[in-house]
């Protein structure tokens, strides 16, 4: 009769915490995750992360600009060697002569110089002598008109 007094459901409940308490038996008990020593090793290692960051980013920032400073250095010996070639060049009296007759029309004695248009004229007279002719204050006029159309 003893067995009877119980229901189901009390019957279900006590077979359900003696399940749990093996359960719970069974298992090891838990320990903490993180120790004192993971603790100051997670310390440690923020420390040197922190009092390192800055001189690493220094040390790279000056690695970039020592790269600079070499990749300037070689275009300036470039541009050294062009200026030693054009000075060269200009040591030569032939490529002066040749200079003088392109740039300042020099002729030699005896030759006879000419000037050929090439036709990039605009054949309309100039904008300052055409400006000449005008009164002052249509000029003045004309050039608020240009600036408010812009």
């Amino acid at each position: 009769m003893p067995a009877d007094r119980f229901s189901t459901a009390t019957r279900l409940k006590a077979l359900g915490e003696q399940a749990a308490a093996r359960v719970y038996r069974a298992r090891p008990p838990r320990r903490n995750r993180l120790t004192g020593r993971a603790a100051l090793l997670a310390l440690v290692m923020c420390s040197l992360v922190v009092a390192l960051a800055y001189p690493i980013r220094q040390y790279v920032s000056q690695r970039s600009d020592i790269a600079d400073q070499r990749r300037k250095a070689q275009e300036a010996g470039a541009a050294l060697d062009r200026l030693r070639e054009q000075k060269a060049r200009w040591q030569d009296p032939a490529f002066v002569r040749q200079q003088a007759r392109r740039h300042l029309h020099y002729v030699m004695p005896g030759e006879a110089g000419y000037i050929v248009p090439d036709g990039s004229g605009t054949g309309s007279a100039p904008k300052g002598a055409q400006a000449a002719q005008r009164p002052w204050y249509e000029n003045l006029w004309d050039a608020v008109d240009a600036a408010d159309k812009r």
